[in-house]
C-alpha cells in the first residue's frame, strides 16, 4: 500500500541496514537549512 502510494524510497536488505543509515546521517550532517532573511527587526521598546 505505501509503495503504490510513492511512500517508499527505497527497499534495502537487513544486512544493508548500516551501512544505508550511516550514508544517509553523513549526507545529512553536511546539509544545513537555508532561512529568508528577516524583513523586520525587533522593535525597541
Amino acid at each position: 500500500m505505501a509503495a503504490a502510494n510513492g511512500h517508499v524510497d527505497a527497499v534495502i536488505a537487513p544486512r544493508q541496514t548500516r551501512d544505508f543509515l550511516l550514508h544517509a546521517l553523513e549526507i545529512s550532517e553536511q546539509k544545513a537549512e537555508q532561512r529568508p532573511a528577516r524583513k523586520h527587526g525587533v522593535p525597541p521598546f
